[in-house]
């Protein structure tokens, strides 16, 4: 598949990923290719982009604010933190995906609420932050009990690699849940799961406590945060790509940067269903009181 024609991509033969050989058009013949699969989870949502104009060879940038020369980027006004307005990117169709990697975007990060209910969160994301000499196995096992304790209070949740070392467990809400409450939520949960098995989790970023444990980081669910999309690239060696599994693909999932950029294009296109069906009409909702801030400990 081509871009949009009326998408002009210029120096497609820059080198974007020097350790592969992978130029800029490559990018493009990706985001292109699954487009169908990537868009809904960034479409009509803030998002944060992190820009490599030469590659990522140089220094890159995160930019969540529109910049001269968009022609296909729409954009959405809200109120900061300071109490300011501010214009945010939100992307809305494939022509904008194109033409922000025209721009020299290699990953997208979208806020987890549409511009149409920006003080509505529509799934909660926590994400498995492992120390560097844990092994992939205790990753895995770990997402699978943040699974089981979600379904311990009525959510369904789903998995994705994160291009990284770590894993993400999303539960969609679709249940008009405020950011307050997705963060109240969030943090009693990642503290009674620190509580409960204090020699595997931790729920403080510190990097002094994190020594053979892993972080559940749940600050992606404050207002403003953001997550990478699935099937976003990642700026890193190798190409790795964000994906969505599912639950009993786990087990042969061998590490979170398993998905390159050829084996995620290869897999989208033999792909029969959605690894996360459901997850945008899954209709569930937060229990009031239950693991937020004032019990969070056992």
């Amino acid at each position: 598949m081509h871009p949009p024609a009326r998408v002009p991509i210029t120096h497609p033969d820059r080198l974007v990923f020097p350790d592969l050989g992978i130029t800029k058009g490559d990018v493009v013949a990706y985001y292109d290719a699954v487009m169908s699969r990537f868009l809904p989870g960034v479409a009509g949502r803030p998002t944060s982009v992190k820009r490599y104009p030469e590659g990522i060879g140089k220094e890159g940038f995160f930019q969540k604010h529109p910049m001269p020369g968009l022609k296909h980027v729409g954009s959405v006004r809200l109120r900061e933190e300071s109490g300011a307005l501010a214009d945010y990117l939100c992307p809305r169709n494939a022509s904008a995906i194109i033409e922000l990697v025209q721009f020299g975007t290699i990953e997208f990060h979208p806020w987890a609420a549409r511009e149409r209910s920006l003080e509505e969160v529509d799934y909660l994301v926590f994400d498995l932050d492992p120390a560097p000499e844990l092994a992939w196995s205790e990753v895995t096992e770990a997402a699978r009990h943040v699974r089981g304790r979600l379904a311990d209070v009525g959510l369904r949740s789903f998995v994705r690699t994160t291009g990284g070392k770590g894993l993400h467990v999303l539960a969609p809400l679709h249940s008009g849940c405020s950011w307050e409450e997705a963060m109240g939520f969030s943090r009693g949960f990642a503290q009674r799961l620190a509580a409960e098995q204090p020699q595997s989790f931790v729920a403080k970023a510190t990097k002094r406590e994190r020594t053979g444990r892993i972080f559940i980081d749940y600050l992606r669910n404050s207002r403003g945060a953001t997550s990478v999309a699935s099937y976003s690239l990642r700026a890193r060696a190798g190409a790795p790509v964000a994906m969505p599994l599912r639950w009993q693909e786990l087990g042969k999932c061998e590490h979170g940067a398993m998905f390159g950029i050829v084996a995620a294009r290869r897999r989208v296109t033999r792909l029969r269903s959605d690894p996360w069906e459901g997850f945008a009409s899954l209709q569930q909702a937060l229990r009031k009181n239950v693991w937020n801030d004032d019990n969070a400990a056992p």
